[in-house]
This record gives C-alpha cells, structure tokens and sequence, in this order.
C-alpha cells in the first residue's frame, strides 16, 4: 500500500508541474489555483488508472495452471465513472493445477479449490473454500474441513461455465 501513496503522491507532482509549465508558457496568466487542481486530477488519474488495472494486474501474478472461473464488474454511487463504465470488483479462480479429477462409475468427480479475489479501496482480499463437482449431475458443493460434503451449499452448474468445462470437458491446462 505504501508504493500506492508514493504513486498518487509522483502523480501529484506531475500534475503540478504541467500546471507551473502552463503558467509559464501563458506568462502566469493562468490562475495560481491550477497548481493544486492539477495536482488533484493527478492523484485522481492515478487512482483511476490503477481501479481499473488491478483485475489484470492482478491475474498476471496468479500461479501457473489457474483458471478464471468468474468475475464480476460493479458500479458505486461515490466513484461517479463507474456508473457509466462498471469496474471489476471481484474474480474467482481455480487452482487446475492442484485439482483431483477421477473417473468414477457414476462419473467423473472432481475436488478442488476455488480462490475469491475481492478488490477493497487500494487492497485486494482473498478467500479460498474447497469444492466437489459431480460432473454428470452438475451438481458442485462445498467441503467442510474433514472434506465431507455440505448438501447446504448445493449449486447447479450450466454446462457452458468455465470451471464445468475446465474440470469436466477437460479444457484448461491440466
């Protein structure tokens, strides 16, 4: 977090600089109140910029043979340009790599762990649940702590989802 303030603090200065350049260029015609207007619409910028790329950001860091499953994008009343441009706000990943897939009587069963990024002001949680999928009932439920099923958590999967496709169609890196 502390190389974000010193981004929004460079950016800052930057636009205080184009402003005294402005000043100069028009021969201080230009109020002296740009100064701290640039400055501002610098941090802005910069706080703008890096909402909108923490999505890529941070899927570029994401170990070899994950697999985004889901992501959501969102708008908030106090950040005005995302009611007309939405941000991403939260993904879902799939560890491929560590996934167990078995082929069974019933079908093919796959256990797993999906990981929830949530972006927050200028941090990003994550939070991990491990999960079973039944692939020919499409059925996906989650795992307690000894790894039995809770029913509780039944969901039903469309045959077009990425992690249906990943774990069952077995596309995605393996």
């Amino acid at each position: 977090m502390i190389w974000h303030l010193i981004a929004a603090l460079c950016s800052a200065l930057a636009g205080a600089g184009v402003a005294l350049i402005l000043r100069s260029l028009t021969r201080r015609r230009l109020p002296k109140w740009i100064i701290p207007v640039f400055a501002g619409l610098g941090m802005l910028g910069y706080t703008i910029h890096y909402e909108y790329t923490w999505f890529d950001a941070t899927q570029t860091r994401l170990p070899a043979g994950s697999v985004v499953v889901s992501s959501e994008e969102g708008d908030m009343l106090w950040r005005p340009w995302t009611l007309q441009f939405p941000m991403p706000l939260i993904y879902t990943v799939l560890d491929n790599a560590n996934a167990q897939v078995q082929e069974t009587p019933q079908g093919r069963v796959a256990r797993f762990v999906l990981y929830r990024f949530e972006k927050h002001h200028l941090m990003s949680t994550v939070t991990n649940a491990r999960y079973q999928l039944l692939c020919s009932e499409q059925a996906m439920f989650q795992l307690n702590d000894e790894g039995e099923a809770r029913f509780e958590t039944l969901t039903r999967l469309p045959e077009d989802s990425p992690l249906y496709q990943t774990l069952c169609m077995g596309e995605g890196e393996r």
